[in-house]
């Protein structure tokens, strides 16, 4: 089995509506996301999958994200824009915009200061 993974990052804003303390205020964060794609093999090239392809797509998903207000975009209008919220949003952008290896998507995590992370996965996968 070959893991790869990519990461990106985006600078925003958000609070949290239905919290109670300082996170219930606008405040910022500069997260760091990564994505993980398992292949049980690799290509003629000796690659599982293209790192830069990869990356494009999670860069631009990012790039949707950066120096925004995270409540103002839709679904977090609706939800939470937690960092567990944020993470499942972009995997499921991931899957989408990578529906050639959505199979492979293994999990999002997302950094939201360097010492605490969410991951989302559709599998029980955490490490």
């Amino acid at each position: 089995m070959f893991l790869i993974n990519v990461k990106a990052h985006y600078d925003s804003a958000h609070f949290l509506r239905n919290y109670h303390g300082k996170c219930e205020r606008l405040h910022g964060h500069r997260y760091e996301v990564e994505a993980a794609f398992a292949f049980d093999d690799v290509g003629e090239g000796g690659m599982a999958f293209d790192f830069s392809v990869a990356k494009a797509a999670l860069r631009e998903i990012a790039d949707d994200l950066d120096h925004r207000n995270i409540n103002d975009i839709p679904p977090f209008t609706e939800i939470e824009p937690s960092a567990e919220n944020q993470a499942r949003y972009i995997y499921d952008r991931l899957k989408v915009s990578l529906s050639d290896v959505r199979d492979s998507l293994v999990y999002v995590r997302l950094w939201e200061t360097p010492n605490q992370w969410a991951q989302y996965s559709e599998r029980a996968v955490f490490q």
